[in-house]
C-alpha cells in the first residue's frame, strides 16, 4: 500500500503543481488551455484508478482503502496550498 500510495500522491501533486507554477496568478483564477486541462484530468483519473484495475498486480500495486485515499487527498491539497503560498511570497519579493 505504501508504494501504491506514494505513486498516486506524487503523480497527483505533480499534476497540480504544474497548474500552480504555470501562472503568477492564483491557479484557480487562471484557466489553463483546454488541452492542458484534459491531459491533467485524464492522467489524474488513470493514476487513481490504476491500483483498482486488472493491471495492478502486474505493476506491483494494491488497491488502496478509502481512508487512505482520503488521507492522500488531504496531503495533496495541503501541498498545493503551501506551493501556492510560496509562489505568492516569491513573486511579492521578486518583481519580475
Amino acid at each position: 500500500e505504501f508504494q501504491t500510495g506514494w505513486f498516486v500522491e506524487s503523480t497527483l501533486t505533480e499534476l497540480l503543481i504544474l497548474l500552480v507554477i504555470r501562472t503568477r496568478r492564483p491557479f484557480w483564477k487562471s484557466k489553463p488551455a483546454r488541452v492542458v486541462l484534459v491531459a491533467v484530468v485524464a492522467v489524474a483519473l488513470v493514476t487513481v484508478l490504476l491500483p483498482f484495475s486488472p493491471l495492478n498486480h502486474i505493476l506491483g500495486m494494491t488497491p488502496l482503502p478509502l481512508p487512505f485515499i482520503g488521507l492522500l487527498g488531504a496531503i495533496t491539497v495541503a501541498y498545493v496550498a503551501v506551493s501556492e503560498a510560496a509562489k505568492h511570497i516569491f513573486y511579492r519579493h521578486n518583481r519580475m
